[in-house]
């Protein structure tokens, strides 16, 4: 599914510098890479803050720990994501509310949104899955019109442009009152371990987030409330450096690659492509094609067989997982997710695809969906 030897192997003395020069320096922790990756990634996204962190998950728990949500609060966020979208909400004594996504985008409804909000609605947290922004311009909307916060889970989607109704054109991640990424290795910006980054506009809430992240302490031995330990170690961080300055073309050739698969199977009755946003770039974490009438078991057999890997991101909605069973949820409550969970593949998306690659790919897609 992804590449990162391929990758690596087109960087490596750029890699290999950078890993070699912070072992020269011996500062793992909190080196002055960590500094400067900071203020790149704010230049790179046009935001005043970066503050980087462990992972993307304590992204989004220190970003509600920053709004400082109080346990029974509700964050609005979508059934059809990775569970850390709302494993930090509950995590928090929090109460996700989940909602349905736009059958298209996969991104969130925005009219559930809407009929989900309630007195004890504190924040919307729109999942830019698989590489396009949701629908933020209605998103904002809503939360400006009700006084909510919006968190901005970024992590599949970095390097991805938003244009606003203005004509302002944005990074996801910027637009809201907080921005989280991922930097897991197989991200469109990937470490060669875990890390992460919360990204604002607001001065006090990013001297807020740092303390947080940082045992909740902004002078060293005065904790002024409860924190965590989330740091981006300095080798992690010099391996982004190199990899940020190569994040344009890194979408790029996702972009390309899923054009080729947009020709292949674009008028095919039984798969449908992704949908692109008018308003959004796509940067393709994922290439994520719905079946109509065709087995995916099978085809992910047919496919193994013949060396092409295969994914379902995600078989199994929020709302259907043990660890958030809710007497407000019962199977049938989400058809749109219920129904993508149930019909999506994942295909091989990543930036060192060939055009033969592409070629064997599509064919043994084809082949199988042909015979059906």
């Amino acid at each position: 599914m992804v590449d990162l030897l391929g990758q690596y192997h087109k960087i490596q003395p750029e890699i290999d510098k950078a890993i070699h020069d912070v072992v020269v320096s011996s500062a793992y922790i909190n080196g002055p890479d960590v500094k400067h990756f900071a203020r790149e990634m704010e230049e790179y996204l046009d935001v005043k803050h970066v503050i980087p962190c462990a992972n993307g998950t304590d992204a989004l728990q220190i970003a509600m720990m920053a709004l400082n949500f109080k346990p029974g609060d509700e964050v609005i966020t979508a059934s059809f994501t990775y569970v850390a979208t709302a494993e930090v909400i509950a995590l928090l004594q929090l109460k996700p509310v989940l909602v349905d996504v736009n059958p298209d985008t996969f991104t969130i409804d925005c009219d559930a949104i809407e009929r989900a909000i309630t007195p004890k609605t504190v924040a919307i947290v729109p999942v830019h899955l698989f590489g396009q922004c949701a629908n933020m311009q209605r998103v904002m909307e809503i939360a400006n019109t009700h006084n909510l916060y919006v968190i901005e889970d970024t992590a599949q989607a970095i390097g991805a442009d938003y244009t606003l109704s203005t004509g302002i054109t944005l990074k996801a991640g910027t637009i809201g009152t907080i921005g989280t990424t991922s930097f897991f290795p197989s991200k469109n910006l990937g470490c060669m371990g875990d890390g992460g980054a919360i990204f604002t506009q607001n001065d006090a809430l990013a001297e807020r987030i740092r303390m947080i992240a940082n045992h909740g302490q902004s002078v060293q031995y005065h904790h002024d409330e409860i924190g965590v330990n989330s740091r981006l170690d300095t080798l992690q961080a010099a391996i982004l450096r190199v990899k940020l300055r190569h994040l344009d073309e890194y979408c790029k050739a996702r972009q390309d690659a899923a054009a080729y698969y947009d020709q292949a199977f674009g008028n095919h009755s039984k798969l449908k492509i992704p949908a692109r946003m008018p308003n959004s770039s796509h940067v393709f974490h994922q290439y994520t094609l719905v079946l109509n009438g065709v087995s995916r078991t099978a085809l992910r057999e047919f496919l193994d067989s013949k060396g092409i890997p295969s994914m379902i991101y995600y078989p199994v909605p929020l709302h259907m997982q043990k660890a958030y069973t809710d007497p407000r949820y019962k199977k049938g409550d989400f058809p749109v997710t219920e129904a993508l969970c149930g019909h999506v593949i994942s295909l091989p998306m990543h930036t060192e695809l060939t055009h033969e690659d592409l070629a064997y790919i599509t064919s043994g897609v084809l082949e199988f969906v042909n015979r059906q």
